[in-house]
């Protein structure tokens, strides 16, 4: 539920404070729990309530209910309960309330979906399509080694437009990014993305001045590599709409499929919990059903 724009959020709500507090979560992230929090503020707002210590229980549990009504998607009202569980612990460590109202709030649970993965077809068109005639050489090399690393080393989409020069190794065929929370992690480079990382890098200097930073990836205007870059790029390769990470969703399940260990990929893909990595064992599973239901003569 976005604010309206007349909407002035009160300085009792803290907003900028609980932003800063917020020190290990992503900007993205970031940026949706203060909007969610901002939202909060407005629907209180309407109903006579400007300060966050005056909210209880009973104000949560309707504000939840008046979301249900207005066919808000149970994903987002789940991101939006956890983000006013975060802002109220923020406010019951830094004493501006006693009691936390949301101990007993309740979330839906979101709509259980498997990650997409691309098959063999997609990743030939992605990754191997022959370049437009009128497309510049250094920006095909550019995207070749975009996707060949997102798909190669299964990154994140912020991991990627965050990477450096100096911390790919193409000697050793391995590279160092700092994924959710800061934390660091190096990760293998395939084959392909270190070829293609070279070429990039033989012509990196036509788009990126040397006064601009040592970001791996940049774009047309010579800045760093954004996600709405990243976009772009999978708009202009794949031959259907695609997002950024279905490459690393492709990525866990192919190791999987082909024996990888469970734990293995959990720390290749920087998962802190296992369990947000065992999904991909159901992706895996399912494909396995599919490919036997259409080719089994008694499936």
């Amino acid at each position: 539920m976005p604010t309206s724009p007349a909407f002035e959020v009160p300085a009792a709500w803290r907003l900028e404070q609980f932003a800063a507090s917020l020190t290990r979560a992503a900007p993205n992230t970031v940026v949706a729990y203060v909007g969610d929090i901002a939202g909060l503020a407005e629907w209180m707002g309407r109903g006579g309530v400007e300060d966050p210590v005056a909210v209880d229980r009973s104000l949560l549990r309707r504000y939840v209910a008046w979301m249900h009504t207005r066919h808000v998607a149970k994903r987002t009202i789940a991101r939006k309960v956890s983000a006013v569980r975060r802002y109220y612990g923020f406010l019951r460590r830094t004493g501006v309330v006693d009691v936390d109202p949301t101990t007993t709030l309740r979330a839906p649970s979101g709509e259980s979906r498997l990650p997409h993965v691309l098959d063999d077809a997609d990743l030939a068109i992605l990754l191997d399509a022959p370049p437009p005639d009128d497309e510049p050489v250094w920006r095909r090399r550019r995207d070749d080694a975009v996707l060949e690393v997102l798909y190669g080393s299964g990154l994140r989409v912020g991991e990627l437009c965050g990477m450096d020069v100096h911390a790919a190794d193409l000697a050793a065929g391995a590279v160092v990014v700092v994924g959710k929370g800061s934390k660091s992690r190096r990760v293998p480079l395939s084959q392909p993305a270190i070829d293609a990382i070279g070429a990039w890098l033989a012509v990196r200097h036509e788009v990126v001045a040397e006064s601009s930073g040592s970001a791996m990836f940049a774009n047309e205007r010579g800045k760093r590599l954004t996600p709405r870059d990243v976009r772009r790029i999978l708009d202009r390769r794949s031959a259907r709409p695609t997002h950024p990470h279905a490459l690393r969703h492709s990525y866990a399940t192919h190791l999987l499929d082909g024996g990888a260990d469970l734990r293995a990929v959990q720390e290749l893909l920087g998962h802190a919990d296992v369990a947000t990595t065992q999904r991909y064992t159901h992706v895996s599973k399912e494909r396995l059903r599919l490919v036997y239901q259409g080719t089994h003569p008694r499936a």
